[in-house]
C-alpha cells in the first residue's frame, strides 16, 4: 500500500474523522481511557476513520481495528504532567519503522510553537517527515501556536494558528491538526493558507453540542474534518459523539440533526 492509499483509507474522500486517546501518557487517570479495549471497539464500531495512540497501545489493541473501516495512527510524542519546565517539551519515543509492525498506518508527533524546547521539537518532527517520506507512511502533524515565547505577527487575527498549520506544511506534513480560532473568518484563514487537509482539535472538554456546531462551522470553512479526543472519550456516550461527528463531516449534516439522530 503506497502513501496515496493510505491517506485515502484515513482520509476516505479527502475527510476524516479522528480520535486520538494517547492522553494517558501526559495524564493518567484520564476520564474515559479506563477500558482501552471497550473505547477502541466502541470507536470502530461507529466507524471512525482512525484512532491515534501510542506505540504501546496500537501493538496492545491494532488488531480490533481489523476487519473494520477504523485505523490506528502511532503518536511518537511524549511527555508527562510531572516534567515541570518540560512538561511542554515533547520528546521523540519511536521511530517510523515501527508504525506498520506494531499495527499503524500512518505516524503523529507533536510541536508546541513558542515553547521550550521548540527547536529540537521541529528537528524530530522533520526527521520523522523524512523518514516516512522514504517509508511511503503519511504523517500528522499536531503542532500547536501555545508558550512563552509565542510572537504574534500584528494583524494575525489566528493568534499563531495559521502559522503553526503553516509550519506543519511546510515541514512535510501530510494532515495538520488544527484549533478553532474562535470566528469562521480567522479560521478561513487558516485553512487557506495551506494545501494540506487540517483537522480541527476538540479541546478541553465541553458541552457536547457546542463542539457539534463548532465543528459544523469548521466544516463549511475549510476543515477537512475533526482530529478530537477527550470531547468523545470523556463523554457517557463515545459511540454516540463519534457517529455524530461522521454524521458532519462525510455527510454534511447539521449539528443539531446529527444529535437528533444519534440521540445525543
Amino acid at each position: 500500500m503506497n502513501k496515496a492509499q493510505r491517506l485515502e483509507r484515513l482520509l476516505p474522500n479527502g475527510r476524516g474523522v479522528w480520535i486520538p486517546i494517547d492522553h494517558g501518557m501526559s495524564d493518567y487517570p484520564s476520564t474515559g481511557l479506563e477500558d482501552t479495549e471497550g473505547l477502541i471497539r466502541e470507536l470502530a464500531s461507529a466507524g471512525v476513520n482512525a484512532i491515534v495512540a501510542q506505540k504501546g497501545v496500537v501493538s496492545h489493541y491494532s488488531h480490533l481495528c481489523e476487519g473494520t473501516d477504523t485505523n490506528m495512527v502511532i503518536h511518537f510524542s511524549a511527555s508527562t504532567r510531572h516534567g515541570g519546565p518540560d512538561a511542554s517539551r515533547k520528546v521523540s519515543v519511536g521511530q517510523a519503522s515501527e508504525v506498520e509492525s506494531r499495527g499503524g498506518l500512518a505516524a503523529s508527533a507533536q510541536v508546541n510553537i513558542g515553547s521550550d524546547g521548540e527547536a529540537s521539537m521541529l528537528a524530530e518532527m522533520g526527521q520523522l517527515t523524512t523518514d516516512c517520506h522514504h517509508l511511503g507512511l503519511p504523517v500528522l502533524g499536531m503542532i500547536y501556536a501555545r508558550g512563552p515565547h509565542l510572537d504574534i505577527m500584528e494583524g494575525d487575527t489566528t493568534n499563531g494558528v495559521a502559522h503553526a498549520a503553516r509550519v506543519a506544511f511546510e515541514i512535510g506534513c501530510d494532515v495538520g491538526k488544527t484549533t478553532w480560532t474562535g470566528d469562521e473568518g480567522s479560521f478561513a484563514q487558516v485553512t487557506s493558507g495551506v494545501p494540506i487537509p487540517l483537522l480541527v482539535a476538540g479541546g478541553a472538554k465541553t458541552n457536547t453540542r457546542s463542539m457539534l456546531e463548532m465543528v459544523e462551522k469548521a466544516m463549511k470553512n475549510g476543515a477537512a474534518g475533526v482530529c478530537m479526543g477527550r470531547q468523545v472519550f470523556a463523554h457517557e456516550s463515545p459511540g454516540a459523539v463519534a457517529k455524530a461527528l461522521m454524521m458532519i463531516v462525510h455527510q454534511d449534516a447539521s449539528a443539531e440533526d446529527a444529535i437528533n439522530a444519534v440521540g445525543l
